[in-house]
């Protein structure tokens, strides 16, 4: 003890998400896993270039197979299939490049999230699953802000 401050080791940060708490994040973001397609279904259809159209369906298929990562990570911790669906309704962008934005900024907000998720999970298998997941997650947004910059010129 020094000057009355204790020093105790922790596992886990302070801000550490409980385990709980992570899984009713996984079984919310593959709720609202529909809206995403068909989000991103939407950008493909409108954008303007063969080589866009190729970037973003790469970044759905990434994200199709983040959601069956995330339904395995969640029944393998409890047993159970998530059920259920989202209550959000699918929004139609209004044009390509604010649809650009609106996924850039869901990419990143995506991050935020899913270390959320992270900071909850056990160490091992599924942590490093999330992670990987989030490191996809930044590479989309570099992809988007990419696209945005081609759009802008």
């Amino acid at each position: 003890m020094y000057w009355g401050y204790r020093y105790h080791l922790r596992l886990q940060p302070v801000w550490a998400t409980e385990t709980n708490k992570a899984l009713e994040l996984i079984k919310e973001s593959v709720q609202g896993e529909r809206n995403d397609e068909l989000f991103y279904d939407e950008l493909i259809r409108l954008s303007p270039t063969s080589e866009q159209t190729a970037i973003i369906e790469t970044i759905r298929d990434d994200e199709r197979e983040h959601n069956r990562m995330f339904q395995d990570i969640y029944q393998e911790l409890t047993g159970y299939p998530v059920t259920g669906i989202s209550n959000e309704q699918f929004i139609k962008p209004k044009s390509y490049v604010q649809g650009l934005q609106t996924a850039l900024m869901g990419e990143l907000a995506a991050v935020e999230k899913y270390r959320r998720i992270w900071f909850g999970l056990p160490a091992g298998i599924y942590k490093d699953t999330v992670f990987g997941i989030i490191l996809d997650e930044l590479k989309h947004a570099s992809k988007y802000n990419y696209l945005l910059g081609i759009e802008r010129k």
